[in-house]
């Protein structure tokens, strides 16, 4: 059964499949260098538009990520595609933006209130560190510094991000006595998938000894470990089984299950930086998803997951039980997270290398994932894969984890 409402009717109780119909993105590249976000976001709608075979007049919602924005900004993106008077809402959600807007198009369409849905997520970001615009009020992210603070200090120079998630992987270390270089090899397997993805802003490959030798950051980070703001948006329609087929859509790919957490009184208890980076969020997330879907983590052959930092993708591979707790640098060193390892992880190159646009990194994963199953993906192509797992983390904090489907063969 897929994930979806029970939805009642006078005379039959239905449960809704829902289906991915539409996907699209644009490039991503550096800041200063893409168009207006309005621009970006439109492009890409307009790409997941024509996927389905649809127009925009067939849409009943929307929902539009971004994080750095004025609000309404995703009224302005949309009414470039088209003015229809359907109801538009604004999603920020830290750097599970994306994957917010499409947790809640999803959920719209499997209650039954509507039929169609579309998420889009754009970003335009500046150059440099992420920050924070309100200086005169309580920062979201406070009790995050104030936990990290408590457990090991802050460093003033270091970008806070950097900091968190580098501590987060500096506790791996500690307890299991793991070579610090081995965060590194995350960064040469994605710019080695990049090299196949024409999305990704950084498509060069790196060897190891180019990764470690980058500028220090912080603790284990090195520059090449952290992923580079970026500009770029991408976009998905979601439907009923029944929309889809009125309509002629392909009907093959659907979400199976997905899961939506925040944070537990551990991220701040704890004392270890691993939960304050959202493990916790994500193990509670995938655990809901292997549930609802009846798929076992062992037997998922792609995956698009939250690699912002190599310390935040070598954390996740075991928060999702991808491998087992302590054993993730042997899961590495195998090869099991790459073409002919046990499974694929960030295909597209990841965060790392294709580049992290807030608001559109999750349906960014979202659209890599469809292609996948889809057999879409060119070079890059998971070889069999029926299904899919997507990750998608923001502190603050949210994480959405999402299980695709293929369901059968394409018109």
């Amino acid at each position: 059964m897929y994930v979806g409402f029970a939805h009642r009717s006078k005379e039959v109780l239905e449960v809704i499949d829902v289906v991915v119909g539409g996907v699209g993105m644009i490039p991503f590249t550096k800041p200063g260098r893409s168009e207006s976000y309005e621009i970006m976001g439109a492009k890409a709608v307009r790409n997941a538009l024509t996927d389905a075979g649809i127009d925009y007049s067939s849409v009943q919602q929307a929902y539009a990520g971004y994080v750095y924005g004025d609000s309404t900004a995703g009224q302005v993106a949309l009414y470039g595609v088209g003015m229809t008077g359907i109801p538009i809402v604004n999603v920020n959600n830290n750097c599970s933006t994306g994957s917010s807007a499409l947790y809640l198009a999803r959920q719209a369409v499997a209650s039954g209130a509507v039929e169609c849905a579309l998420a889009v997520g754009f970003e335009q970001m500046r150059p440099g560190a992420l920050g924070t615009h309100w200086d005169d009020r309580t920062s979201p992210l406070g009790s995050f510094s104030d936990a990290m603070d408590s457990i090991q200090g802050l460093t003033p120079e270091a970008p806070i991000a950097a900091q968190l998630f580098g501590g987060g992987g500096q506790a791996y270390i500690d307890e299991y006595d793991m070579d610090p270089s081995v965060f590194a090899r995350i960064s040469v397997k994605a710019r080695t998938h990049a090299a196949n993805n024409p999305y990704s802003v950084f498509r060069d490959p790196v060897s190891l000894d180019d990764v470690l030798n980058s500028p220090q950051i912080w603790g284990p980070l090195t520059r090449l470990q952290c992923c580079p703001p970026t500009c770029g948006a991408a976009a998905a329609i979601v439907m009923s089984r029944a929309f889809a087929e009125k309509h002629g859509i392909d009907a093959s790919i659907v979400i199976r299950a997905q899961a939506m957490t925040t944070d537990d009184p551990s991220t701040y208890e704890s004392g270890d930086m691993r939960k304050v980076v959202g493990y916790n969020m994500t193990q509670a997330a995938a655990r809901r998803v292997y549930e609802d879907s009846g798929v076992d983590p062992l037997d998922i052959p792609v995956v698009e997951l939250h690699d912002c930092f190599t310390t935040n993708e070598l954390l996740t591979y075991e928060a999702l039980g991808l491998t087992p707790e302590g054993t993730a640098e042997k899961f590495i060193m195998d090869g099991d997270n790459t073409y002919g390892g046990r499974v694929v992880t960030n295909p597209s190159g990841g965060l790392l290398s294709k580049g992290h646009p807030l608001g559109a990194t999750g349906l960014a994963q979202c659209t890599e994932l469809v292609w996948q199953l889809r057999g879409q993906a060119a070079a890059r192509q998971v070889d069999g894969a029926k299904v899919a797992l997507q990750h998608n983390l923001g502190l603050g904090g949210a994480c959405v984890v999402t299980m695709y489907e293929h369901v059968g063969a394409r018109r």
